[in-house]
């Protein structure tokens, strides 16, 4: 897994920003920005890390649940963000954590920098001046690497998550080799792949699992790989690499 997402990490590079990786625990990003801004990603990492683990201890159901759970009320923005992602993709709300972290380290970052990028484990939140082409890695399949998705300028951050049955440690009950989704929510994108990615058995069933994921709302473009098949929904451009 770690030669992976080595892989796709270079592959993402933008020209002209500052690229480095920061590790607090089991979180391990790599953050591209105008400059390196390693100390204040560690100290967001280590902030909201530790809301979620509260919440974890307090609510221990939160981080074993595979369907949406409650709204909690009172509580941080990304235990919020996380349970209403959920709700939206009808998944547990921990399939959005790697999206909730990418994206509130990123929001804490764009303090210090107009451009950032923060790819957390194939989940990306992503503030960006210019057009960006995501690689996408799908495992053994033919159009792994060989496909590269364009997502046009944007005023706002967006997320583009990726989630696959055939790749990697996350629980996965499909079989597609990548599901992408964009949201302008990046917790959002993420609980949307991996529920998209759930329903993907084979290739006969991108047609179908992107109808579902054009009812999710907030979801704004989805790409499906399963063997030599591709689907594609939204506003992104599909370009051979």
């Amino acid at each position: 897994m770690f030669e992976n997402r080595q892989i796709y990490r270079v592959c993402h590079q933008k020209q002209g920003l500052i690229s480095f990786n920061v590790t607090v625990k089991e979180t391990n990003l790599n953050i591209q920005a105008d400059s390196d801004l390693s100390e204040q990603a560690v100290r967001s990492v280590l902030t909201h890390r530790q809301y979620v683990e509260n919440h974890i201890s307090r609510t221990p159901g939160f981080a074993g649940s595979l369907s949406p759970l409650a709204h909690p009320g009172i509580a941080p923005k990304i235990i919020c963000e996380m349970t209403m992602a959920a709700k939206t993709a009808n998944v547990g709300p921990m399939a959005a954590v790697a999206g909730a972290v990418a994206q509130s380290v990123g929001k804490d970052l764009l303090q210090w920098s107009s451009n950032v990028l923060v790819e957390n484990g194939g989940d990306i939140f992503i503030k960006s001046e210019t057009s960006t082409i995501f690689t996408i890695y799908a495992g053994s399949s033919p159009l792994s690497m060989k496909t590269g998705i364009k997502v046009a300028r944007r005023p706002d951050a967006f997320g583009m998550c990726t989630s696959s049955g055939t790749v990697g440690h996350s629980k996965s009950f499909g079989k597609a080799d990548a599901v992408t989704v964009l949201a302008q929510c990046c917790a959002l994108a993420d609980a949307a792949a991996t529920s998209l990615c759930n329903q993907v058995q084979s290739p006969k069933d991108i047609e179908k699992t992107i109808a579902a994921g054009r009812c999710m709302a907030g979801v704004q473009g989805i790409v499906i790989i399963a063997g030599k098949q591709i689907g594609l929904w939204g506003g992104l451009e599909l370009i051979k690499l």
